[in-house]
């Protein structure tokens, strides 16, 4: 109970400031010990079968992070602060207030598998045909505990933004982001012909200690920096 009150007292101040000041500094640059990554994608929400209109596409992004540095990090704090932006096309002569499925186009929405949830049943919790079937939902948790402000809060607008907290050791076994679309207009009014439409989105990713002597940025530069190519 004491979590869930501090995730209503948390929504209210979202709702009254927002996300807060942007940093342009932390934008701009990245640190040893504190690292940004930038994602972009985009994708097909939703698709007709037989008829009717489900979701469709759900991005999978495997974030880069040094597992076994992490690992010998152990107990060390690291926080991980995502944020999903993405435009949404207004519903024709809804002005949103009955409906909330008539209003936005397409909502997505993001997830980080848990420390005790492989990608198999990661990929299960935010399928949304296998959660719908009760035999075969996955053995994994979302691990709701652990996120500042929780998917209810997180989960309004078009930029969703939360981050996650704990130890090194246990985020190194959290390294799949997954992106998936929820109801729009563009899935509840066929008769618009919008469902084939694909949405754009970005991601960023940053990824923090507050101890400056750890060295974050160079072993996720080296995963990252394709190999040079030799000719002979």
């Amino acid at each position: 109970m004491c979590g869930a009150t501090h995730k209503a007292k948390r929504g209210n101040l979202l709702r009254t400031c927002g996300y807060g000041i942007p940093s342009l500094e932390k934008a701009l640059f990245t640190l040893n010990n504190d690292v940004n990554m930038i994602i972009q994608g985009e994708l097909l929400p939703y698709a007709e079968d037989d008829g009717k209109i489900h979701t469709n596409e759900m991005h999978i992004h495997n974030l880069p992070w040094p597992k076994d540095m992490l690992l010998e990090l152990g107990a060390l704090p690291v926080a991980v602060k995502i944020t999903l932006s993405y435009f949404i096309e207004p519903g024709p002569g809804c002005i949103g207030w009955k409906d909330r499925y008539r209003y936005p186009s397409c909502l997505l929405r993001f997830d980080l598998n848990n420390k005790n949830e492989n990608l198999e049943d990661f990929k299960k919790r935010i399928n949304r045909a296998a959660r719908d079937d009760e035999q075969d939902s996955g053995d994994g948790t979302s691990g709701s505990n652990r996120w500042y402000l929780g998917k209810n809060n997180r989960n309004v607008g078009s930029i969703h933004s939360d981050i996650w907290k704990g130890t090194a050791a246990e985020l190194s076994q959290c390294s799949h982001i997954g992106i998936f679309p929820a109801i729009g207009w563009w899935k509840e009014r066929k008769y618009l012909n919008c469902y084939n439409k694909t949405i754009r989105y970005a991601l960023v990713v940053s990824l923090e200690t507050p101890d400056q002597s750890i060295d974050l940025y160079t072993p996720i530069k080296i995963q990252i920096t394709p190999p040079v190519e030799i000719q002979t």
